[in-house]
């Protein structure tokens, strides 16, 4: 038997785009129970996505598959094999440019899920698995500020080794300049030291990276104009020594010196 779905209208698809990614979140994968496997589908190769995510506060282990399988042969796959096991499952979507199944495991204290989408041609499958009984600590680094004016902001934390990282994709309402100004002062605010600023020419528009360290950290802020008064910003902050093995303070040192050497060079085609 098929699984009854919720016909959508081409038109609104877009439009829910915003609440299917809420519903991936709500999906999430586990940390407590890092032995659990994530969901398969048979005859595929699934890449996973980093390795302990963090979304929201949520745990997360995450990957994606894709297969010349209709979205429907997917969906009906993972409803029956979830069912003849006994769990409770779920089926959203219309089954023809997006699905999402999930199931929930009681007993585990784990809910398991798999977001389907149509691509050239082909479905493209993320499968996530969530603790239900873990939450992650509440509090951000303070590298990741918040400024006034924000329209929009979603934290995402990782685990793997060396050490962990977190970022905070963000949307502020004013320009590059401005928004530079304002991460700038929060961070000097919170006992962080500038090391460099970048810029870069992307599609015609201006895109700056800003770095700052303090003992044992560091925070690299990205901003690039969305439109007329509304500036994108994303923020990862590393709170361990390097992967390259360098202490991060040491590492801090030589990119300052770095820096200021190619300021002292004579730019090329200038006079001696």
């Amino acid at each position: 038997m098929r699984p009854r779905a919720t016909r959508t209208p081409k038109s609104s698809i877009a439009s829910r785009a915003l609440s299917r990614l809420a519903l991936l979140v709500l999906l999430g994968a586990t940390a407590a129970h890092a032995q659990q496997e994530l969901p398969v589908y048979p005859g595929t190769v699934h890449t996973r996505i980093g390795n302990d995510l963090v979304i929201a506060g949520e745990y997360y282990r995450m990957a994606y598959f894709t297969t010349d399988d209709s979205m429907q042969k997917v969906a009906d796959y993972f409803v029956k094999f979830w069912r003849s096991q006994g769990y409770p499952t779920a089926v959203d979507g219309d089954l023809e440019h997006e699905a999402v199944v999930s199931a929930l495991y009681t007993r585990e204290g784990l809910q398991r899920g798999v977001v389907l989408r149509r691509h050239a041609g082909k479905t493209v499958g993320f499968t996530v698995l969530r603790d239900l009984w873990v939450s992650a600590p509440k509090s951000p680094p303070p590298g990741l500020v918040k400024l006034e004016g924000m329209l929009y902001s979603q934290d995402l934390a990782t685990r793997d080794a060396p050490g962990s990282s977190q970022n905070r994709s963000s949307l502020v309402e004013g320009n590059l300049e401005d928004v530079r100004q304002r991460v700038s002062q929060a961070l000097v605010k919170e006992g962080y030291a500038p090391v460099r600023q970048s810029a870069l020419k992307l599609g015609g528009e201006t895109q700056l990276t800003l770095e700052h360290a303090r003992k044992g950290e560091q925070v690299l802020t990205t901003l690039r104009p969305v439109e007329a008064g509304l500036t994108a910003m994303v923020q990862m902050w590393v709170g361990s020594d390097r992967p390259d093995g360098m202490p991060n303070d040491i590492a801090v040192q030589e990119s300052r010196q770095e820096h200021q050497r190619s300021k002292q060079q004579p730019r090329e085609g200038s006079k001696p």
